[in-house]
This record gives C-alpha cells, structure tokens and sequence, in this order.
C-alpha cells in the first residue's frame, strides 16, 4: 500500500542534502564524529525551531516520544549533552554557507517586487535581542545589560533576508552597512540611523541609489524646485547640495529632497534621495515599503526561536540563529514553489502541528481535503482558516 512521508521528511526533500555535506566537508564539521554528525545536529536544531522547543531537555524529551517515526530522518539516538557539545564545538559558519546556499535556491523562485521598475530593491536595518550578561558575558551592550544585533539586508522580490550579520549590541549600524556590496542600478532604503554622508557617495560611485529620511538639522541650499501634486500630501521637489563642512566634504554631488506629508497621519516627512528619475509619490511609497523589513523582524522574534537561546556560547548562539534562517528560508520556498497564498505564519503553524502526520505537504499548505493511496481520506490536523 502506498503511503506519504511525514510533513518533516518531504520539508527536509526540498534541501539538497548534497549540497549541505560539501560545506560540511569543507568545514570538516564531521572529522571524528561516529554518530551525531552535522545532519543530524542540523535536523535536531530545525525540529527545536519548527516546534518552539524551550530547552535541550524538553528537545530531547519531544523526540524520544517520537523515536519510532525517526527512521526516515537519518537520526539515531539523541541526547542533550551530544547536541549541547555540537552547538559549542562545531563551526556555525556551516550553517552560514548552508544560509546562503537555500537562499540562492530560493531567489529562483521568488516574485519580483510590486514596483514597475526593474530595479533591485532592498531594505537595511537591525533589530537587537536582549541578553542576560552574567549568561551571555561575550553580547556587551551596556553595563548591566547584555544583547545582540541581527543586522539585515531585506531582498523585495520575496523578502527575503539576502544578508544577515550578527553582532554584539553595541556595533554602529553603520559599521555593518559598509560591510554589503550591492548589484549596481539597486535602490536601496534605510532610517536616519544610517546617515553617513561618506557611505552615501561610495553608494553613489557604486551606482546604487538610496533612499532615507532627512535629519531635522540638514544643512543645505537649494539649488532648483520642481512642481508637485499637493492634493496627494506632496509638500516639495527640490535639488539641494549639502552646505556643512564635514557633510559637502563627504557628499559634494546633488541630492534630491522630497517633503510629504502623510494623510493618514499628518506627519511631516522628509526624503533624501540620489534618484532623480522616479516619480515623487514613487519616492514615498518606496519608502513605506521599508516598513517590511519591520514585519521580517516580527515574524522571525513570534515565530523562530532567535530570543532564547539553547547555549550560552557565541558558536550556540550563531548556530541557532543561522538555522532559525535556514527554517525561514525552507518555508519561503514551499510558499514561491507551489505559489501558495498563506502567509509564512501559517505555513509554519501548519508544519508545526502536523509536523509528523503522514500527510501531503503540499495539500497540507494549500488547506486542502487528502486522501493517503489506499488509505481513507484525511484532514489536516490544523482547521482551515475562513
């Protein structure tokens, strides 16, 4: 009689396990392991983040009780002090490499964003988890108080995370945006935290457009004023060059400034831009679109577990936040590949509850009726949404 693997196994189908074991091997992440190899150690931390597992102790008791449906998974016996030595001891960078290796996957598939140009669009920005510093005394924040900083490059198309990088919470934002080479003609959108005149002429030279709010204290001269449609909230067009020593120093070259004001809110905004071609309500809604890079934030902290953490060691610590990634990335790959129209959410809580049902992934996700050959239909194990 026919029958479906488990809603874990056809997941784990969708990553090339080929490809996952020539970073292994690089890395020699198995020289003198017998039994808990890379894989498993991989396996074991995403069934901890599909499931919201608060502890080693509780990650081994939930697989022990599902120990006869481990066969087709590649696991054998699991222990926590085994998994504990392996998040210390094993490089994160492989799970790093394997980060970038879905992510190439999945930009295959990704859709491209809602905007008519053919422009890359991204989106920078950080977000910090808090520490307990007597636990975590390598995340210096402030004096009593211990954090990290997951610093992101959010890709449109799909939004998807196309560079993650984390620090201790007291790095400069800044100091990590210098560190990512975007495709030239890319635009890219910031907050204030990122106004390093400096950094915006190398974007500039690079041919990268940017686009961030203005400070309240800009020091400029307007050099010409273009006419806008003040119905829609449009206060100004105008080119400007820069007047302060430091920021003509930094930035020589003309910059666009575009005053809104939002209807919904009335706030006043203010836009810099290197772009004078788009459109100004093109401008401002580009900049409402950054707010996604806020819903990827909340998502992966209600989601994935990326807030507390399984070790207290950096290496831990890198490790759970790369495979908690690695989750993010195997999920936005379902929803492109089989153009699903729930959001990640649900598809998480659907693989979460139904995690070892022998069900039809596919169907599972598409909220549909299955019927296992040769068996009696089945429904998903988590009710439809209206």
């Amino acid at each position: 009689m026919g029958h479906y693997n488990t809603i874990m196994n056809q997941l784990l189908k969708n990553s090339s396990r080929h490809e996952f074991q020539s970073i292994v091997n690089y890395y020699s992440g198995d020289h003198r392991v017998h039994n808990f190899d890379c894989w498993s150690q991989f396996v074991t931390m995403l069934y901890a983040q599909l499931t919201n597992q608060k502890s080693l102790r509780d990650l081994e008791m939930s697989l022990h009780s599902n120990h006869h449906k481990w066969y087709h998974l590649g696991l054998k016996s699991i222990r926590r002090s085994t998994l504990a030595d392996a998040n210390t001891k094993r490089s994160w960078m492989i799970y790093r490499d394997y980060f970038e290796a879905l992510l190439a996957s999945c930009k295959r598939y990704a859709p491209k964003h809602k905007f008519k140009f053919k422009n890359n669009l991204y989106s920078l920005d950080s977000t910090t988890v808090d520490l307990c510093l007597s636990l975590f005394p390598w995340a210096t924040f402030r004096r009593t108080k211990g954090a990290l900083k997951i610093h992101t490059l959010l890709d449109h198309s799909g939004y998807l995370p196309s560079f993650i990088y984390i620090s201790e919470g007291k790095v400069h934002d800044i100091n990590i945006a210098r560190k990512i080479t975007l495709p030239p003609s890319s635009i890219l959108l910031t907050d204030r935290a990122y106004t390093k005149f400096k950094w915006f002429a190398n974007l500039h030279k690079q041919g990268v457009f940017f686009i961030i709010r203005a400070k309240d204290n800009l020091n400029f001269k307007v050099t010409e004023r273009r006419r806008v449609d003040k119905s829609k909230g449009l206060l100004c067009d105008q080119s400007i060059v820069l007047k302060g020593y430091y920021q003509s120093r930094d930035y020589p070259q003309a910059l666009r400034r575009i005053g809104f004001r939002d209807p919904e809110t009335g706030k006043y905004l203010v836009f810099l831009t290197n772009n004078f071609k788009l459109s100004v309500k093109t401008i401002t809604d580009l900049y409402k679109e950054r707010w996604q890079i806020e819903i990827f934030f909340k998502y992966i902290k209600e989601n994935l577990k990326i807030k507390t953490f399984l070790g207290t060691s950096v290496n831990a610590v890198m490790t759970q936040i790369f495979i908690a990634m690695c989750a993010y990335l195997m999920m936005a790959f379902l929803k492109f590949l089989h153009s699903l129209t729930i959001s990640l959410s649900k598809i998480k809580t659907l693989i979460q509850v139904n995690i070892f049902a022998k069900l039809d992934l596919v169907d599972l996700l598409s909220l549909k009726i299955t019927k296992p050959p040769g068996g009696p239909p089945q429904l998903p194990l988590f009710e439809a949404w209206s």
